[in-house]
């Protein structure tokens, strides 16, 4: 099952305004460009490119079955299960480690603040957290602001792609599953600790997403169950959701004026 289209952790969206070193970039470009080579734009005029279709709505429906027969019974267990405050710091953990991986990213975007906030989050909270365990870093004024090598690609001018439904992961684009996929190589804690702990922070991100499963099933839920089209709905909520985290317009242009935040709460001040 894939993390749900919003965290609720605030989104720091950021215009790529930095030229990435090219000597620091030269790896993951001959990797990821090799594999986006093909990717293409929706035709002009249009918000969505789903060439695969047919074969998406298929993945589509086998992992809503298997959210309805495993995913979502799981979740619901292990939230009642689990107090809040363990499954807070379970996912305070996961985050932590991932951070090494978005620092890289933000090398490779050329965005010093990003670079440095998490630098100083990661540190802070693997120390003074206890492992990450806690979040002293947040109470300073370090939230986490997100990336990933999707964001990286698109920093480097990479197009979107087509719309794709991955098994056990959800929805994507091309260049985002290209991007998952080299994130899971070039991750500094996978490369650098034993596989007994790679398969513990592994454990700890399957945690996490159960929790994030259960904290937003009313949202989840209504998506798949209740749309008259979950596919549609899934398309359109993934695809709005990461052009406004990437700066992007709902057509998939750096256009700022025409963004918003499919998940704001209409009635904050």
């Amino acid at each position: 099952m894939a993390r749900p289209l919003s965290t609720g952790r605030p989104v720091q969206t950021r215009k790529p305004t930095a030229t990435v070193s090219k000597r620091a970039a030269t790896l993951c470009a001959v990797i990821a460009l090799g594999i986006t080579g093909a990717c293409t734009s929706p035709k002009p005029g249009e918000m969505v490119n789903d060439p695969y279709e047919k074969t998406n709505r298929k993945i589509h429906n086998m992992s809503k079955g298997l959210d309805t027969a495993v995913v979502r019974p799981v979740s619901m267990a292990y939230g009642k299960a689990v107090p809040n405050p363990v499954r807070i710091g379970v996912s305070n953990v996961a985050d932590n480690l991932t951070l090494p991986s978005m620092v890289l990213n933000g090398i490779l975007q050329g965005d010093g603040e990003l670079v440095l906030n998490n630098s100083f989050r990661f540190v802070i909270n693997s120390t003074y957290g206890l492992g990450g365990l806690l979040d002293p870093a947040s109470k300073m004024g370090l939230t986490q602001m997100d990336t990933d090598f999707g964001e990286t690609l698109h920093v480097w001018g990479a197009k979107e792609g087509a719309y794709l439904e991955v098994p056990l992961m959800g929805p994507s684009t091309t260049r985002d599953l290209t991007g998952k996929a080299v994130d899971a190589v070039i991750n500094p804690v996978s490369v650098l600790t034993p596989l007994t702990y790679t398969a513990a922070r592994r454990s700890l991100s399957v945690a996490e997403k159960l929790d994030d499963r259960y904290r937003y099933d009313e949202t989840i839920s209504s998506t798949l169950y209740e749309s008259a089209d979950s596919y549609s709905q899934t398309r359109l909520l993934y695809l709005q959701n990461r052009r406004f985290e990437l700066g992007q317009s709902s057509g998939g242009s750096d256009d700022s004026s025409t963004l918003f935040d499919p998940y704001e709460d209409p009635y904050a001040e």
